[in-house]
């Protein structure tokens, strides 16, 4: 075999996974991870093999040995291993239509059901006073609403309901749509960002540039929604970048990590020394509206869960905050 061939057939194996994942609408974030794992996984039997393989050649074998390394030698978490393992299956049975009995029987390790990190309604008030600015109204809109990250970073404008104080937000986890609730306290600084993001949308008609993007080939069969006042992001980014996957040029939503960074700085400055992500916001929303006396399948609802043994986990979290059931060393009459 001539030196670099293998190596382009495998680039050529990768835009095969890279046109399947488009096709099946799967995310970005997605992509990237699959086609990180599936280059990982042939670079990494090469090393073993003594030559490059393309993988219709290995076997249960291969793929056992490659997550034996990633758990023993690399030391991965659960959720890690298992992102390895969907990718490995999907380049198998969706892109290399090979569906055979091993596949089934690769078992998943087991990830530990861990009670999420909960602020109170204090420390939730203290961290949102160190922020500002419009990181503070994406972290207010976050609590007050139960999104997601990127659920708040991609709501476009016709999806905010000031009316009917409604969110809905689109094509969730899931590929599911739902309702949110709009927390009528926001919503003066809700219009105020939407003028903002209307002043930046008129800019960009009057110099005429690319509008933003939209979902399942829509710019298709209508080539000018894109450019529409309603398909606008409500958090635009400032400045235009290049859409990886179309090339074009456009202005996309803010950047994820514009809220993380931020929230970052605000732990310490709020004196809360519980480990918080931009997650936790979503999960003291669940928990304080349990503790308000909302039914569990409201809650579910709100959160856009499958089934509502996930939404349990936020029972035992009352629990904890709670203090539970007394301790009987509380009934013994002991000196301090």
């Amino acid at each position: 075999m001539k030196p670099g061939t293998p190596l382009l057939r495998s680039t050529r194996l990768l835009d095969q996974v890279s046109e399947r994942i488009r096709y099946m609408h799967y995310s970005l974030k997605t992509e990237k991870a699959y086609l990180y794992w599936v280059r990982f996984f042939i670079r990494w039997s090469a090393t073993q093999a003594g030559g490059m393989r393309h993988p219709r050649d290995m076997g249960v074998a291969d793929v056992e040995a490659f997550l034996s390394m990633m758990a023993n030698e690399r030391k991965v978490s659960a959720s890690t291993h298992n992102q390895a393992l969907s990718a490995l299956l999907f380049l198998y049975r969706e892109v290399l239509n090979i569906d055979l009995p091993w596949l089934n029987n690769i078992g998943r390790p087991q990830q530990a059901k861990r009670i999420p990190s909960v602020l109170t309604k204090d420390e939730v008030a203290g961290l949102l006073a160190q922020m500002d600015g419009i990181t503070a109204l994406l972290a207010r809109l976050l609590y007050g609403t139960g999104m997601r990250l990127m659920e708040g970073m991609r709501l476009r404008v016709k999806d905010v309901e000031f009316d009917r104080h409604v969110v809905i937000v689109r094509e969730a986890k899931g590929g599911k749509d739902r309702v949110v609730m709009l927390p009528r306290s926001l919503a003066p600084a809700l219009r105020l960002q939407m003028l903002a993001a209307r002043a930046l949308w008129e800019a960009d008609r009057q110099a005429q540039r690319g509008g933003v993007e939209v979902p399942h080939a829509l710019d298709v069969k209508y080539p000018k929604v894109g450019y529409s006042w309603g398909w606008f992001w409500l958090f635009p980014s400032p400045t235009f970048s290049i859409d990886p996957r179309s090339g074009v040029e456009r202005r996309h939503h803010l950047f994820e990590e514009r809220l993380q960074r931020a929230l970052k700085v605000a732990v310490p400055k709020a004196g809360i020394h519980k480990p918080v992500s931009v997650h936790t916001l979503r999960h003291s929303f669940a928990t304080h509206l349990l503790q308000g006396g909302t039914d569990i399948r409201t809650v579910q609802e709100l959160l856009g869960h499958s089934d509502v043994s996930t939404t349990m986990i936020y029972t035992h979290v009352l629990k904890v905050a709670a203090g539970g059931t007394a301790s009987p060393l509380d009934a013994l009459a002991l000196g301090s």
